[in-house]
């Protein structure tokens, strides 16, 4: 039998128009692929509810972005609902989403990650940072370079702004070299991408929009370099608990070596995103990708509450 598949997207973050664009995109590969698809743009949260309830889908894809969709919130409802979903569960998000959280897993497993602070944008507006020029202000929780700024020099402090002086930001020394991502499906590492933009920093524009950054696959590194980030990122994957997918960023000189910045999730699945771009290399199509997702869409088993009524 055909399976239903909702294709979530829009969403209330920052990165919604770049979910719109992936969730279009899924849902032409999975009707290709001979799913049955409901595209839904997700706008409010009890006309999602309701939706799920009337369709009964049996899988829906997750391709929202940002805060409210990869960050443990929507993958909680969907536990409770018991309706299985793809990418990762609730806690590989949560741990995902908020980068501090990432670091310290990172340096209780031997991956390296930049030094850094934790600070509000009102404390740090009041007291700067401990972290020496250049540096970079980031969210603690957001994904897709948004809202990130790069301090080279005292005059770039006062650029820093944030709508919001109780948000929580990460401040991090800069750390110089190639740009690097690599992809983990399905238990394998995939490839190493360097990302070259024409600016110096690959942020939100960097990624999103067509001819301004290169993507150089496989990236030219020293062989060495090269597996460790494979290693890194399938061994980050693994010990957050990611499902199936997952991709994570790099920057690489020979004096640093292999650091860190961040592991996504719920990457995405635009035309110009570089887990289809990695998959494609590895011989796997935008529709493959897609179908494999859908197929391997789980959600956090719960115990028959009958027989814990019984066993009480």
């Amino acid at each position: 039998m055909m399976k239903k598949v909702l294709v979530m997207m829009g969403g209330f973050s920052s990165e919604r128009e770049v979910s719109l664009v992936s969730g279009k995109g899924v849902c032409e590969a999975l009707s290709q692929q001979n799913y049955q698809v409901i595209p839904y743009e997700l706008n409010d949260v009890a006309d999602f509810i309701a939706t799920l309830q009337k369709e009964k889908p049996d899988v829906v894809f997750n391709a929202l972005h940002g805060n409210w969709g990869e960050d443990g919130e929507v993958q909680a409802l969907l536990d409770l609902m018991q309706i299985p979903y793809t990418h990762s569960g609730m806690k590989a998000s949560v741990l995902g989403m908020d980068k501090s959280l990432t670091k310290m897993v990172c340096e209780k497993n031997g991956i390296k990650v930049a030094q850094g602070e934790e600070k509000t944008f009102a404390e740090y507006q009041k007291t700067g940072t401990k972290i020496h020029i250049p540096y970079v202000v980031k969210p603690k929780s957001d994904g897709s370079s948004v809202g990130v700024f790069l301090v080279k020099n005292t005059e770039d402090v006062a650029k820093v702004y944030y709508d919001d002086e109780d948000k929580q930001l990460l401040i991090e020394e800069f750390i110089d070299g190639q740009e690097l991502t690599c992809a983990v499906l399905n238990g394998k590492a995939l490839a190493v991408t360097e990302m070259r933009a024409q600016d110096e920093f690959y942020d939100y524009k960097a990624k999103y929009t067509d001819g301004v950054t290169q993507h150089i696959l496989p990236a030219l590194l020293p062989e060495n370099v090269y597996q460790t980030c494979m290693d890194n990122a399938l061994k980050l994957h693994k010990v957050l608990g990611c499902n199936m997918v997952s991709r994570s960023d790099f920057r690489y000189n020979p004096k640093d070596g292999v650091v860190l910045l961040e592991i996504n999730t719920a990457p995405g699945m635009t035309p110009l995103s570089l887990v289809p771009e990695q998959a494609k290399y590895c011989g796997i199509s935008y529709g493959e990708l897609c179908s494999l997702l859908v197929e391997n869409a789980s959600c956090r088993a719960m115990q028959n509450p009958n027989k814990i009524k019984a066993a009480s």
